[in-house]
């Protein structure tokens, strides 16, 4: 993910923002038994995760699923897989994996969720294929997609079928620059039990919001390729840790970077650090 990244990423802070006050309406207040704690990459593409399989891997995503637990699956943004294809991923992987689909940009990007219903439709058919092995379906909007779109956002979001849970990354600067924008999307998304993402990237560094608006945390990691990710990572397991002191019920990690030609420290570090709390 390009997305934010910046050359020089020693000159950005990357301390994570202070942890939103009213977070405390959305937790419980008491730490939750079994919580859910999914880490992955948003592919399972070989070529671009060369370090991170052995030799002669014959099926990427069974040997991916035996490592990770979880995949926020970029590829259904680019095509509209068949419910077939959904049910053949499913039946790849262990009863405890997740996907997390991002929802196709026919939907988000050229119809900015207008005259949509019929493929959110066929979608859905593909999420209910993945029963339990489904985690959240991932709704993108780009930088385009302003504050003068709401109502389309607020449409899409209450004629969303409600048994497939739903995340939302919102983009735009004007998104983040109002209080009362703000407000707004925070009572929608709250109200609809939308979980609004949480991108940490170098630049922009306001759509790290830090509100919860479920008892959900869904975190998109974009590396530096630099030793103080090691320190960035650090950060968030501490407030994790907080978070689900409080009633946190799931944590859903994943790390993006161009490429995994080495060994996949990363990834390896935060499972292990997670494992912890």
């Amino acid at each position: 993910m390009k997305f934010g990244k910046v050359a020089n990423p020693e000159t950005i802070d990357f301390s994570l923002p202070k942890d939103f006050t009213v977070n405390g309406t959305v937790l419980s207040g008491k730490k939750k038994d079994n919580i859910q704690i999914s880490i992955g990459y948003p592919k399972w593409n070989k070529q671009q995760l060369s370090g991170f399989y052995p030799k002669k891997v014959k099926d990427e995503l069974t040997y991916y699923a035996t490592q990770l637990n979880a995949i926020e699956l970029n590829a259904t943004y680019y095509r509209n897989y068949s419910p077939e294809q959904y049910q053949k991923w499913a039946d790849k992987v262990p009863d405890d994996f997740r996907f997390y689909p991002k929802i196709s940009q026919s939907i988000s990007r050229y119809r900015k969720l207008i005259d949509v219903d019929d493929r959110v439709e066929y979608l859905a058919e593909g999420l209910g294929k993945l029963g339990d092995k489904l985690g959240m379906a991932f709704l993108q909007m780009d930088n385009f997609f302003s504050p003068d779109y709401f109502k389309n956002l607020e449409k899409f979001i209450v004629k969303w079928p409600k048994q497939y849970p739903l995340a939302v990354e919102l983009r735009h600067k004007d998104w983040f620059n109002s209080k009362q924008i703000n407000d707004e999307v925070y009572h929608l998304f709250k109200e609809n039990k939308v979980t609004h993402v949480l991108t940490d990237t170098h630049e922009r560094r306001d759509i790290l919001h830090m509100k919860l608006t479920t008892p959900h945390a869904f975190i998109r990691f974009v590396d530096a390729e630099h030793a103080l990710d090691y320190e960035r990572l650090d950060d968030w397991v501490r407030q994790l840790k907080i978070w689900i002191n409080n009633g946190l019920e799931g944590v859903h990690f994943f790390i993006h970077r161009k490429e995994v030609l080495e060994e996949p420290y990363l990834i390896n570090y935060i499972k292990k650090e997670l494992k912890t709390i």
